[in-house]
């Protein structure tokens, strides 16, 4: 690589070798660099188990004591005399007490920290340093920045990748992925995740940034798309417990996935197919409508919150879900919405009859809570719907198609 700063070159490369004597002369002390056991299971083969050094850790524990050293001083000055480099800690540092803390966390620590990753301990090599400091100096002097959020999610499989959205998509986690950014990840994932057939996935966001462009609140995005996948599969999908995101390809930070994403319903787990896909790509996109629809957005939340609860309070929020998306006849127009034909609009009919007069819910009216909402948002127009619904109960569509035929 051609290196485009070689003056910066020189003084971080003197930072991370001054670093690796005080902390390989520790190891030597007698402190010990702790590891973590991870065991790969390979559907069809025996399992394989690797040990990691928890290098991160290690390091971070120590920083403070090597931000005293007389390199790291020259290594800080050295950066702040650079623009880009002060872009750079602010996307990834975030706001900080000071600019040379942000400096010093972003750049020389998480710099120090890829080349004792790549060399496996504190053992020296030129051509790991030298790869982390082109990865480094790509980031630091490039006009934008590839932001990435990985949540391992349960309840659901897939064959090959989905894409959801632009940039978030649902896919197979490859074998290690998230323990070579993060090694304490295998202690933050779901019990059994990469042993069973629902439990083997990933949802993934990716953006491009500015170089000053705020990440995304990617929380929130992947929370929406575990509704979407709740909602078009009626499978018990959750996310997290934590995403893990990655700003340049560098580790940028674990951040707990939303409550309600992260906790699994009751239920079947179940493969997305094509067909289903498809829905849950189109309401994904019309989720948005809750914002300006107060009812709407009420209709979803006691949904979702109803795949928690127990009776009699579960009943109790689909009645109240039904109520709010459709009004006062909500029986009525639920049924014409979902049947296709006169006896299973009256079989439907009955159900939520039932349910409305305050019996517990049978499981087509829990069912047919959920089909409301996703027809409700596909149709993209909560109240032309309702319209539509009510005219075909007053008759007013089999007029108009006789007056046609007349």
């Amino acid at each position: 690589m051609a290196i485009r700063s070689p003056r910066l070159h020189l003084t971080l490369r003197s930072f991370c070798l001054g670093a690796f004597v005080v902390l390989g002369r520790t190891l030597e002390e007698g402190d010990e660099l702790p590891f973590s056991f991870e065991e790969h299971v390979q559907r069809g083969g025996p399992a394989l188990y690797e040990y990691r050094p928890l290098v991160r850790s290690f390091v971070e524990a120590r920083a403070g004591g090597l931000a005293k050293r007389e390199d790291a001083r020259i290594a800080l000055d050295e950066l702040l005399r650079e623009p880009a480099a002060a872009i750079y800690a602010r996307a990834h540092a975030g706001p900080r007490p000071s600019e040379e803390q942000a400096l010093y966390r972003t750049v020389l620590v998480s710099l120090l920290i890829s080349t004792a990753e790549a060399c496996g301990g504190f053992d020296w090599d030129d051509v790991a340093f030298e790869r982390a400091y082109a990865e480094l100096e790509a980031s630091l002097f490039g006009e934008s920045r590839g932001y990435a959020a990985v949540a391992p999610i349960v309840g659901i499989s897939v064959i090959t990748q989905v894409e959801l959205a632009d940039g978030l998509r649902i896919r197979a986690a490859a074998t290690g992925e998230l323990a070579r950014h993060w090694p304490e990840a295998q202690g933050l994932l779901p019990p059994g995740f990469g042993e069973e057939v629902d439990r083997y996935c990933v949802l993934e966001l990716e953006r491009g940034l500015g170089r000053e462009e705020e990440p995304p609140d990617a929380p929130a995005e992947l929370s929406d798309a575990v509704t979407a996948l709740r909602l078009a599969t009626a499978a018990p999908v959750s996310a997290g417990p934590v995403l893990f995101e990655r700003l340049d390809w560098r580790p940028f930070g674990i951040r707990p996935v939303l409550p309600i994403a992260a906790t699994q319903p009751w239920g079947e787990p179940t493969r997305l197919d094509a067909f289903r896909a498809e829905v849950a790509r189109i309401v994904l996109e019309r989720l948005v409508l809750a914002d300006g629809d107060p009812a709407l957005a009420e209709a979803l939340d006691r949904w979702e919150l109803s795949l928690f609860q127990n009776e009699p309070f579960r009943s109790e929020q689909l009645r109240g879900a039904l109520a709010a998306l459709l009004g006062e006849t909500w029986e009525l127009r639920a049924a014409v919405l979902l049947g296709k034909s006169s006896e299973e609009r009256r079989s439907l009919h009955a159900s939520l009859r039932a349910l409305g007069s305050g019996e517990l819910a049978l499981p087509s009216a829990a069912d047919a809570v959920r089909r409301t909402l996703v027809e409700t948002l596909r149709s993209g127009d909560r109240l032309e719907l309702l319209r539509s619904l009510d005219d075909e109960l007053l008759g007013l569509r089999a007029s108009a198609r006789l007056a046609r035929a007349g």
